[in-house]
C-alpha cells in the first residue's frame, strides 16, 4: 500500500513483487536515497528467488514500469560523474572483478579505496601552491606577493619530480602484478616445453610429438603459479631453422624472450649439451629472471650442468611428463616475486595512468629547464599547469568525454 518513495531509507522492506499487476514473486527490496547510495543517486535493489526466467520476468517488469536496462560500467560511472569515487578508484573496481590473485586482489582493494587517488592529491596540491605563489608574482610583479624565491622554487620542483618519479617506479611492478608476469618458456626442439606447459596448466593445450620442431608459433595462456598470475608463453624451438613456415615460429620466440619479464630455459638433461644452448641462455638472461628447467629427470641425465647454476636464479629437475617438480618451479617463482609487494599505499596499475604521471613528469622536467634558463616566469608556468592537467586526468578531475566512454566501456553491465 505504500510506493517505494515512501519506504524508510537504507531498510530491507520485505513485499510482493507484481507483473502488469498480477502477483508474480515474492522478494525484498532495500532503497538507498541520495546522496547516500553507490551512485549518490536513488538507488532501489529487488532480491527475488533465483530462476532464470523469474529474474528475468523481474526485470521485464521493471522495465515496463520506465526503467531502462543498465550499459557497460553505467553505476561506476554514475558514480565517478556524481563525484563519488575518482576515476582511479572506478578503474580499481574493474580491478578488483577481475583480480586473478591475492596480490591483485589487495592492489586493487587498496586502490579502490583512495590509495592512489591520496598520493596524486598531494602531488596536485603541492603543484596548485606553486602555480598560486607564481600567479601571484606575475600578476602583480611590483607587489613582491611571492613567497617562493627562485631557489626554493627549484626545490620543490624537484620535491614534485621525486614524487612523480616514486609513482613511476611502481608502475612496472604494479601492471606486472595485475596483468600477469610475462613469463616465457624457451629451449631448443624436443626439449619438452610444450609438455611442461600442459603440465603447469593441469591440461592439454599444446600439441605434444617426439617429432623436432612440433610448435611452429607461440602458445599463450594465464595460469597463477607460486601466488602470482603468470601470461605464459610456449615457444617454438630455437635452431636453425629447416623451412620459411620454422623460421617465422623461432622469429616469433625469439621477439616473445625478448619482452618477458621471467624466461623458463627448457634442457633435456637425457642428452648432452651440444654448444648450441649458448644462444638461448643469453636470450633467456634478458629478462628480469630466468629459471633452468632440467627436464627429463626420469631418465639417465647425460647433460653436463657444471657452471650453470651460476647463470640463472634458480635450477629445477622436472619431470613433464609426469608432473614432477611443477611445483618446485612454483616455489622458485614465489621466492623471486613474493607475494609481499611494497606498494607505499599505491600503485599505477594500467597504461593509462603510467601515460598520465608520464606526461606530468616530462612537464616537471621542462618546468626545472625553464627555471635554470632563467626564463620568465610565464614560460615555468606553462609547463607547471600542463602537469597539473596531466594528474587531472589521473583521478578525473579534468578528463575528455571521449576517454570517461572508454574506460567504463572495458566493465560488464551492473557495475
Amino acid at each position: 500500500g505504500r510506493t517505494v518513495g515512501e519506504l524508510p531509507d537504507r531498510q530491507a522492506t520485505y513485499g510482493k513483487i507484481l507483473y502488469k499487476k498480477e502477483f508474480l514473486d515474492d522478494g525484498v527490496l532495500t532503497l538507498y536515497k541520495a546522496p547516500r547510495s553507490f551512485t549518490g543517486e536513488n538507488v532501489a535493489e529487488i532480491c527475488c528467488h533465483g530462476g532464470v526466467l523469474l529474474t528475468e520476468k523481474v526485470l521485464e517488469s521493471a522495465l515496463l514500469c520506465g526503467a531502462v536496462p543498465a550499459g557497460a560500467g553505467d553505476f561506476s560511472k554514475r558514480a565517478f560523474l556524481n563525484g563519488k569515487i575518482t576515476l582511479s578508484e572506478a578503474e580499481a573496481v574493474i580491478d578488483l572483478i577481475n583480480a586473478e590473485s591475492e596480490v591483485q586482489l589487495r592492489i586493487a582493494g587498496e586502490n579502490s579505496t583512495g590509495a592512489l587517488g591520496r598520493r596524486v592529491q598531494e602531488i596536485y596540491e603541492a603543484l596548485c601552491r606553486l602555480l598560486a605563489s607564481m600567479y601571484a608574482f606575475t600578476d602583480y610583479p611590483d607587489e613582491d606577493l611571492t613567497d617562493l624565491s627562485p631557489k626554493e622554487l627549484g626545490a620543490e620542483l624537484l620535491n614534485i619530480r621525486k614524487k612523480l618519479e616514486n609513482l613511476t617506479a611502481g608502475y612496472r611492478q604494479g601492471h606486472a602484478v595485475m596483468e600477469g608476469l610475462k613469463t616465457v618458456i624457451v629451449g631448443r626442439p624436443n626439449t619438452g616445453k610444450s609438455s611442461l606447459l600442459n603440465g603447469i596448466l593441469g591440461k592439454d593445450r599444446a600439441i605434444v610429438s617426439p617429432v623436432a620442431g612440433t610448435t611452429r608459433d607461440t602458445v599463450e595462456e594465464k595460469v597463477r603459479l607460486g601466488g602470482q598470475m603468470l601470461r605464459l608463453c610456449d615457444t617454438a624451438g630455437i635452431r636453425d631453422a629447416r623451412d620459411s613456415v620454422e623460421k617465422i615460429g623461432v622469429d616469433r620466440a625469439v621477439a616473445a624472450a625478448e619482452r618477458a619479464s621471467l624466461s623458463l630455459v627448457v634442457l633435456d638433461g637425457s642428452v648432452p649439451l651440444t654448444g648450441t644452448e649458448e644462444r638461448i641462455f643469453a636470450l633467456a638472461q634478458q629478462a628480469e629472471h630466468s629459471l633452468l628447467l632440467v627436464n627429463k629427470s626420469d631418465l639417465p641425465r647425460q647433460a653436463e650442468l657444471a657452471g650453470l647454476a651460476d647463470r640463472f636464479d634458480g635450477v629445477c629437475f622436472v619431470c613433464a611428463r609426469t608432473g614432477e617438480g611443477v611445483e618446485q618451479i612454483g616455489r622458485l617463482v614465489q621466492a623471486l616475486y613474493p607475494q609481499a609487494v611494497r606498494t607505499d599505499g599505491a600503485l599505477l596499475t594500467n597504461t593509462r595512468q603510467a601515460e598520465a604521471v608520464g606526461r606530468a613528469l616530462a612537464a616537471v622536467d621542462r618546468a626545472q629547464g625553464a627555471l635554470s634558463a632563467a626564463l620568465t616566469p610565464d614560460a615555468i608556468l606553462t609547463d607547471a599547469e600542463e602537469a597539473l592537467a596531466a594528474l587531472g586526468e589521473l583521478t578525473g578531475k579534468s578528463i575528455r568525454e571521449d576517454l570517461v566512454a572508454t574506460i567504463f566501456s572495458r566493465f560488464c553491465v551492473g557495475k
